[in-house]
């Protein structure tokens, strides 16, 4: 097998090997188009082509080799199932071997009539040997069942593929959440669809595969990822409480992040003993979590609330809206913007720009154009100022805003006030004071109010509970934050998880 041994490949090999999924194309194109070209030369008219075909097979077979030095080194990280891996490597070594035959007998094939026999075979084999090796990539790169999981019926069936489950974001609805399993039901389905993509049975990112219980348990290179009963000490949890821009977060930046209520729930089942066949009655859910719990049940996207424990739903989950326009939510999706429903049945939407933060003002704007469906709205470490909020102030329907680590102020969060549904508000790190606390008084649905690192005062928070009984103001832990900078990011999202 060709598969460097090592276990701790440099940072040259792991630089050029990253490069192998952007030059493996080239071959794949270069080689396609010499088999496409050497069959319509062969048409009458078109022998004009046939001396294209010789320089495109040279290229061809050159960035294969490339391609074969790129995935070697590639393949010293040890993440890929050795099996796939190995068939892999060979038919990418072979595509380049028979392109580098292929190219020689075009070049010489005038006087010998063998050359001539076996050229166009070849090619052929050039053909088949890209497919196959294609596949297995993407088999490793995607899961085993990534070419045909979308399969329509009848050709599902008349291949004897099992039903298709369903999509990620969509979830099953459960019948009766309390004998619901709750890793089974719950867990595993969040994992399947933010975890399992690197660690399965063909890509095993870190010695840790996620698809299988018993693998799991085990852990990764480093050992187990959760403690029983201990999710603070859990590698698990640390890494998905870790700010997106830390190179140990986890799912990595660019991937779909678990929202604020998936990692709840898998703090709550690690906290609970992170059984693997306990139902959610046995592990007595509290107010935290049962609303969540009701999502599942109704088949709702895990990131948002349902009634139940004796919370309510937001009113505005009882208004009909239209579904916003597939071009005003492509404008924000092409500039890396996360818009995703909020519930099953529902138009309402939850923006997320953790992986736009750098947009300004100017397009943050956009938002403006889905202002009927947004119902979240997460704006934290952006480049979101006061300017920004007379647009989100247009948001009618937002009930839950984050401005966490902005430049908003006072003058910003008083064109909040007729935000009439908003519940939740978090201002953490803000140039917020007392003033423009006093104006959040206005919003009589407001629930829960972060402040912390603020300019708030404690009067200023007595004053808004005078005006709002029943808010919840967080001043934070300021006083009680660790002092090592990666405890104090796990910390506070911890606090932001709530």
């Amino acid at each position: 097998m060709i598969l460097l041994q090592t276990n701790a490949p440099s940072d040259w090999a792991m630089f050029f090997g990253h490069f192998h999924p952007v030059v493996v194309h080239l071959p794949i194109g270069m080689l396609m188009i010499a088999a496409i070209l050497e069959y319509i030369s062969r048409k009458k008219g078109l022998e004009v082509l046939q001396p294209a075909i010789a320089p495109i097979l040279w290229w061809g077979m050159i960035s294969a080799v490339v391609s074969c030095i790129f995935g070697y080194l590639l393949s010293s990280s040890g993440e890929y199932n050795e099996d796939t891996l190995f068939w892999h490597q060979w038919m990418g070594i072979g595509v380049a071997l028979v392109a580098l035959g292929a190219w020689y007998m075009k070049k010489n094939w005038q006087n010998d009539d063998t050359m001539k026999k076996v050229y166009v075979p070849s090619i052929y084999a050039i053909v088949i040997l890209l497919t196959g090796t294609g596949h297995l990539g993407g088999n490793m790169t995607h899961g085993e069942d990534y070419l045909y999981t979308y399969t329509p019926e009848p050709f599902r069936s008349i291949a004897g593929l099992p039903p298709r489950t369903s999509g990620a974001g969509e979830r099953k609805k459960i019948e009766n959440i309390e004998q619901a399993l709750v890793y089974q039901d719950i867990i595993a389905p969040v994992m399947e669809q933010k975890c399992w993509s690197c660690h399965n049975a063909n890509k095993i990112k870190g010695q840790l595969r996620m698809d299988k219980i018993e693998l799991l348990t085990k852990g990764g290179e480093h050992g187990a990822i959760f403690k029983t009963n201990d999710p603070e000490n859990s590698e698990m949890v640390k890494r998905l409480l870790l700010d997106m821009n830390d190179e140990h977060h986890m799912p990595p930046k660019g991937k779909t992040p678990l929202t604020d209520q998936e990692i709840l729930l898998v703090t709550w089942w690690i906290k609970n003993g992170a059984k693997f066949d306990a139902k959610v009655a046995q592990l007595k859910p509290d107010d935290k979590i049962k609303p969540i719990l009701a999502a599942f049940a109704g088949g709702a996207v895990v990131g948002t609330v349902a009634a139940s424990g004796g919370e309510t739903v937001s009113p505005v989950f009882s208004e009909k809206v239209s579904a916003a326009s597939e071009s005003d939510i492509k404008k924000l999706t092409d500039l890396n913007v996360i818009v995703m429903p909020v519930a099953k049945d529902q138009n309402f939407l939850d923006v997320n720009f953790i992986n736009a933060r750098t947009l300004d003002d100017s397009k943050i704007g956009l938002i403006s154009n889905v202002s009927d469906q947004v119902v979240w709205l997460k704006l934290g470490s952006s480049k979101v100022t006061d300017k920004s909020l007379s647009d989100i102030s247009k948001l009618k329907n937002l009930t839950r805003l984050n401005l966490e680590h902005t430049v908003v102020s006072d003058a910003g969060i008083t064109q909040l006030k007729d935000l009439k549904y908003l519940e939740y508000i978090n201002l953490f790190d803000t140039k917020i004071t007392d003033a423009g606390l006093a104006s959040l008084a206005k919003l009589k649905g407001l629930k829960k109010v972060y402040c912390w690192q603020t300019k708030v005062t404690q009067a200023g928070v007595n004053a808004l509970k005078k005006a709002l009984p029943s808010v919840e103001v967080d001043m934070g832990w300021q006083d009680k934050m660790p002092t090592t900078d990666t405890t104090k990011k796990v910390e506070e999202k911890k606090v932001l998880a709530k």
